[in-house]
């Protein structure tokens, strides 16, 4: 995100714009309050001293006669002026310890990041101190003491945040070409953490205003004849029961710009971090024709889903990256769900398992699991019926894990939750599950921690955690994603072992359409948020009409191709959900693409064979759909006898 659109987001948001009115204000009484009330703040009047509140003194006089309210004003430029320069101190310092470990040399580094570790466990406020007394009273001494004191929280950012980059690809690359360390952090490091840096620099502000008025407060700040808020600060506690107005006019002044800069920080970082403080409007939902889904029902139907549509909300406006999906699972069936990266196979599976938060917006017409409607019923009611019946395996079981606790102890929470059986009948039946889906040792893999299992037990785990209850629907997604083949071929068989004993529904979610075709009952082909094609597996080879499907199976290399010739692929890349073409989405990468394809999205038409297509071009007949290869990640699921289902 760049500075442009970061302040961009501060503006459009209430709070943003009332931080920008009060720092604005503060920054204007700094420039200008000396040449206005400057002669008035130091005029002496031995006839009015120490009074009270008047017309002629809104907040009394000192006792010298002096104008309180005007001495508030003008001691704005020194006090933030003061607040500034320590927060500049501060975060050139610690920006410079935070990079010096990825500079100098591991022996030179490594002492550094131990002071700043040190340094960091005092607090901030005992830490000026402890300079101040180091370089004196006075306003120097005072601005070294709170910016080093800064300095140590500064360093510590810089190194989280410049740890973030310099794994980046961008980063080893460079090292790779010959860059020097110098180059790298001022060339590639810092231009990367400057916003995180700077919008921490504007929260700082605030507190380090307090700080300086509590060292002014206690005689260590700022020395007469000069004077800002704290010194005023003392002068006026110092008669707070004569004229209280005194000390009221420091302190306000303190909070508010304390106020202005810490509420512009945090609305810069909300905006920094893609959030808005203004509630967005949520997208409007098109009415669209009748779907025939809508007359699909009955005891068999696990998942019904009818012109399902996500929305989400960016900087830019609300995005649909779903849009009028629409299919159902029966008892006991596997469909697939396959295409490219951002195509809404996920967010799809997603919205049907009730797992889109707000601020993200599911709309459908009708979107029910086992009967029930998702989007109506209250989530407490669905609660139980989530947890019970419906089962997600996500594609790194590394991070679905608690790392902090025992694999057994979290399969038998899912058990113990929704069923009314104790903590050991929950143990027992969590090792009973390890044992089903083929986890060797299973009592001892029960008491072991995450970390311990491989990437295959994981998602063995993960199908096992799934069982612990009785699911109608297991949705499945990526989840042979960086395993080998033949944990791959493992975990598919697993899958399609429990579909055959259990009779649930699964719902496989997958990037490799070979795999999909040999272990699902039907396919649905996704593209630009859309299903474009819906058809059995057996005739996805044979019968395919989307020019996209087609270009799916065309790329797919198999035993007998030419080592010598590069690879297919589909030329071009998918639109981004926020631009959304008005016609087509694959128009601009379909040979067979026409003016009416870039003009009018095509409907998904059903035909006499239940097969369904979103395609003003399908091809007919036979076409040249590449041949699926025999592959080995997946087996095709058979019954208890050895017939194929």
């Amino acid at each position: 995100m760049s500075v442009r659109s970061t302040w961009r987001g501060v503006v459009r948001s209430p709070l943003g714009i009332t931080a920008l009115v009060l720092v604005s204000l503060v920054a204007l009484t700094a420039l200008f309050a000396p040449a206005i009330w400057g002669a008035q703040a130091e005029r002496v009047d031995p006839t009015a001293i120490t009074q009270g509140p008047s017309a002629a003194h809104l907040l009394g006089t000192d006792t010298l006669g002096r104008d309180v309210l005007a001495r508030v004003l003008v001691a704005t430029q020194l006090s933030v002026a003061l607040a500034v320069a320590a927060v500049i101190i501060g975060v050139v310092v610690g920006a410079l310890l935070g990079t010096a470990p990825s500079v100098l040399p591991r022996w030179a580094g490594r002492p550094i990041t131990t002071l700043v570790n040190i340094a960091v466990a005092f607090p901030g406020l005992l830490l000026a101190l402890f300079f101040a007394v180091i370089f004196g009273v006075g306003t120097t001494g005072s601005v070294l003491a709170i910016g080093l004191a800064l300095a140590p929280g500064f360093a510590r950012l810089t190194q989280t945040l410049s740890a973030a980059i310099a794994g980046r690809d961008f980063i080893a690359a460079s090292r790779v070409v010959g860059a020097s360390r110098l180059r790298i952090l001022f060339r590639h490091i810092l231009p990367n953490i400057g916003e995180p840096l700077i919008v921490n620099a504007t929260v700082a502000a605030g507190s380090t205003l307090l700080a300086f008025a509590g060292l002014s407060f206690l005689g260590l700040g700022v020395q007469v004849p000069a004077y800002d808020w704290g010194r005023l600060l003392g002068e006026g506690l110092n008669r707070i029961y004569l004229n209280p107005a005194a000390a009221l006019g420091p302190a306000t002044a303190v909070v508010v710009a304390g106020l202005a800069f810490n509420l512009l920080g945090e609305t810069a970082a909300a905006a920094l971090g893609g959030r808005s403080a203004r509630p967005q409007r949520r997208p409007r939902t098109t009415d669209s024709p009748a779907s025939p889904l809508a007359q699909v029902g009955g005891d068999d139907v696990v998942l019904l889903v009818d012109d399902l549509r996500v929305s989400l909300p960016t900087p830019s406006g609300w995005v649909t990256p779903v849009r009028g999906v629409g299919f159902t699972i029966s008892r006991g069936e596997a469909i697939g769900v396959v295409g490219e990266s951002g195509s809404g196979k996920s967010l799809t599976a997603l919205a049907a398992a009730k797992l889109i938060e707000a601020p993200g917006v599911v709309t459908a017409r009708q979107l029910e699991f086992c009967g029930t409607p998702l989007l109506t019923t209250p989530d407490r009611a669905l609660r139980g019926l989530l947890g019970t019946s419906l089962a997600m395996v996500f594609q790194d079981p590394m991070t679905s894990f608690n790392p902090t606790r025992r694999i057994g102890s979290q399969l038998a929470e899912a058990a113990s939750e929704h069923q009314a059986i104790s903590r050991r009948d929950a143990a027992v039946r969590a090792v009973d599950r390890l044992r089903a889906v083929r986890v060797p040792a299973a009592e001892r893999r029960a008491h072991q921690y995450p970390h311990e299992f491989s990437g295959g037990m994981r998602q063995r785990a993960m199908i096992a955690m799934g069982l612990m209850n009785h699911p109608r629907l297991i949705i499945a997604d990526e989840p042979t994603t960086a395993l080998d083949v033949t944990v791959q071929r493992q975990v598919l068989q697993l899958l399609a072992a429990v579909r055959r004993d259990t009779d649930a529904a699964i719902l496989l979610i997958s990037h490799d359409i070979a795999v999909v075709a040999q272990t699902c009952d039907r396919v649905l082909v996704m593209y630009a948020g859309r299903i474009v094609e819906d058809l059995p597996a057996a005739e996805l080879h044979t019968a395919a009409r989307h020019p996209y499907t087609r270009a799916l199976l065309d790329v797919i290399p198999d035993l007998d191709t030419d080592r010598t010739t590069a690879l297919k692929t589909i030329p071009g890349r998918p639109p981004a959900p926020s631009a959304f073409p008005p016609g087509c989405a694959f128009a601009d990468r379909c040979p067979l693409a026409s003016a009416v394809c870039r003009e009018r999205d095509p409907e998904l038409v059903s035909d006499d064979r239940g097969r369904r297509v979103a395609c003003w071009h399908p091809v007919t007949g036979d076409g040249p759909a590449a041949a699926l290869p025999v592959i080995t990640t997946a087996l095709p699921v058979t019954d208890q006898e050895g017939a194929v289902r």
